[in-house]
């Protein structure tokens, strides 16, 4: 059943002023989720000063400060998997509010934590929670907003979880970590209270059938105007739940007639296996999944989210002169002020420029630090053991560094999250993906140590600088530009043949000399 709309009215045209408003705070609730979760994952940098070789209180060992530093990227891919499911059966709206509630118990157990299993326990729940975010807030943003300015907020976004960094940053340079668990309470209560006030997306309500929810939420989206001026857009919509309502069984399966479907009454545990199979398995999901998860794997391994745990001391062993509180502080500033510029620079460049200039200035900012540390640093610098730190200090390594945030920050992979899955498997592949990225977090922070024993700083850097490099060629021929497009037009990317998406002169050049020998 369709809902109709009455077009014979005349309605005055709502202001694009007004029509991205109700968009943008429509987005404030995962916003918060994004602030809460940017606290989370730098919490043990600004913790681990004061936790390793504690002379009073509770106390790490670097083996124990390895795992406190790596431990929370181990749960969050199993909250990042679940994430999905929750999202699918309860709703965006509504797993936006219940996915704070790990958050809650995280940050209380936190500030009361009495031994060193609390300790744990409390950092393992803070992954945890961060994981289960993930399908929610990209879910919502990218079902919400228009083509036009899904991008844009999409990377606002990500600037709310920079704020986030630069938050948790700013409180270890005043407060100690007890206390900025206990402050990091209100954002997981000012989500949970703002997402009452925000609406259902209307592809899912029509999903199951909510036509006049999914009519009265696009028109809060655009702009709390009337049915009469989403009209265009919300048939669209219609037709497209219709099609998302017919057996993926039979539409998938040549000769079979949906209006004949029978498939309800089969085996229910073969029906799961067939849907999966067409529908996580479908290139539809496979392709940009894996598009995403190598993305991911290059932009952690490039350095920055790896050494993150041990952020302070790392800037003590390469020999700059602030404390180390400072510069992580600066970090988080630098890390903002690249958030906001994403937002502009993705309008003007697309993502597709954006993110491969990322990845390359982050291999070549890598490239120098390793240089900078082979020729001036001696072996027996030790990250993890201050009395090794040089005491020659210098502001080359703090410049270098600065670059190499500054790029980290312009990366824009959890941006594509938001829009390159189709419908039936978005959460799910959405929070496949977020695993994904977690497992890779996991192996670079916990490896951290051994690469630097092994390779020493130097080689620690070229090692990051060696896989942006490679990610970069990655990204250049299979990322394709989303930047304007509507779900419906990034889904036929992946639909049809398998392409490559590099496109300037050299590359159209080899195409046209390949193509010249092949008919030969």
């Amino acid at each position: 059943m369709v809902y109709k709309l009455n077009i014979n009215e005349a309605h005055p045209a709502t202001s694009r002023l007004r029509c991205v408003a109700s968009q943008v705070i429509a987005c404030m609730c995962p916003n918060l989720l994004l602030l809460d979760l940017g606290m989370a994952v730098s919490f043990v940098t600004i913790a681990m000063p004061d936790l390793l070789n504690a002379s009073e209180g509770l106390s790490l060992d670097e083996t124990q400060a390895s795992w406190f530093g790596s431990l929370s990227y181990l749960t969050q891919p199993i909250g990042a998997l679940v994430s999905g499911p929750i999202v699918d059966y309860f709703g965006r709206k509504k797993a936006n509010f219940l996915v704070n509630i790990p958050h809650l118990v995280a940050w209380s157990l936190m500030y009361f934590a009495w031994n060193l299993p609390s300790l744990f326990i409390a950092n393992a729940l803070l992954g945890l929670g961060t994981g289960v975010m993930e399908a929610p807030i990209n879910a919502y943003v990218g079902e919400i907003s228009e083509p036009t300015v899904r991008g844009a907020l999409c990377t606002v976004t990500q600037f709310f979880t920079s704020t986030g960094v630069l938050i948790m940053f700013f409180l270890g340079t005043v407060v100690n970590w007890r206390e900025a668990a206990l402050i990091c309470l209100a954002a997981p209560i000012a989500s949970m209270l703002l997402v009452l006030l925000v609406p259902e997306t209307p592809v899912w309500l029509l999903s199951r059938g909510k036509e006049k929810e999914a009519l009265k939420s696009l028109c809060y989206l655009r702009g709390w105007t009337t049915p009469g001026n989403v009209q265009e857009e919300f048939q669209q919509l219609t037709v497209y739940s219709q099609k998302l309502k017919q057996c993926v069984i039979c539409d998938k399966t040549k000769g079979l007639d949906t209006k004949d479907c029978e498939h309800v009454n089969m085996n229910r545990f073969k029906r799961a296996l067939l849907k999966f199979n067409y529908v996580m398995l479908a290139k539809e999901t496979m392709r940009p999944l894996t598009l995403v998860m190598m993305y991911f794997l290059f932009y952690v391994m490039s350095g920055f989210s790896a050494l993150r745990p041990n952020l302070v001391n790392v800037c003590g062993a390469l020999g700059m002169p602030q404390d180390g509180r400072k510069i992580a502080l600066m970090v988080g500033v630098i890390t903002f002020i690249t958030g906001f510029f994403v937002v502009a620079l993705i309008k003007v460049l697309g993502k597709r420029k954006l993110a491969l200039s990322a990845l390359l200035g982050t291999a070549i900012s890598s490239t120098a630090i390793s240089i900078y540390a082979k020729n001036n640093l001696s072996d027996s610098v030790f990250s993890y053991d201050t009395t090794t730190f040089p005491q020659e200090k210098s502001y080359v390594p703090v410049v270098m560094f600065y670059a190499f945030i500054m790029f980290t920050g312009f990366s824009i992979p959890w941006v594509l999250l938001g829009e390159v899955f189709p419908f039936r498997s978005r959460a799910s592949a959405q929070g496949i993906a977020a695993a994904s990225n977690y497992v890779f977090t996991f192996i670079g922070a916990k490896t951290f140590i051994d690469l630097e024993i092994n390779a020493r700083l130097w080689g620690t850097f070229a090692t990051y600088a060696g896989f942006g490099y490679i990610g970069t060629i990655y990204l250049y021929f299979f990322l394709p530009e989303t930047e304007g497009k509507s779900l419906q037009e990034i889904e036929s990317y992946y639909s049809g043949k398998p392409r490559t998406f590099a496109d300037d002169p050299f590359i159209n050049l080899f195409k046209r000399l390949t193509r010249k020998l092949l008919r030969r």
